[in-house]
């Protein structure tokens, strides 16, 4: 299992993978866009989330935030271990934790308070940590099924919305 994933060719599942958890699987059809899917998971829930950072207050953001996590990390883990029946062990057009995790490190970036920037350091954080996989997160990932593919994504959101808390708190909250 893992991310370095060795095929970017379109799996076929010739027509048998129903289209509700195949959406889910692939953030809503994101994985299926040419290169680098994950980014592409990543930037499916920047999109969605935007208008929280735009128009909500920070605790309507975070709220929703943090219920879109548990909602759609269930889902998605259970979409995912779907999609490797029909897909393979961790098929690369699955991308439903890049968007849980995305999701994850971008819990402490408010809007009204927090530097739009920081949407893009949260993107280059949550994806440094994805890719390379340090501090215990390569470990967690061999779990299996789809909770193993979430499980990586779950982490690297977790480390890092604790570095954008610790730059938070030093500028913006004190």
């Amino acid at each position: 299992m893992g991310k370095y994933r060795k095929s970017t060719v379109m799996p076929d599942d010739h027509g048998r993978f129903h289209w509700f958890p195949k959406m889910l699987a692939t953030s809503f059809g994101a994985g299926f866009l040419p290169v680098a899917p994950g980014t592409w998971g990543a930037l499916v829930a920047i999109v969605l989330w935007l208008p929280l950072y735009i128009w909500a207050s920070p605790v309507v953001a975070v709220s929703v935030t943090a219920a879109a996590v548990v909602i759609y990390g269930i889902a998605g883990t259970w979409a995912s271990g779907v999609a490797e029946k029909y897909w393979g062990e961790d098929p690369v057009v699955a991308c439903a934790d890049e968007t849980v995790g995305q999701w994850l490190s971008l819990l402490p970036v408010i809007g009204g308070i927090c530097p739009w920037w920081e949407i893009l350091l949260s993107l280059a954080l949550f994806r440094f940590f994805d890719i390379f996989k340090p501090l215990g997160i390569r470990a967690v990932e061999k779990i299996p099924g789809g909770a193993g593919m979430m499980a990586d994504d779950v982490l690297a959101g977790i480390y890092s919305a604790v570095i954008l808390l610790i730059i938070n708190m030093k500028f913006y909250y004190v």
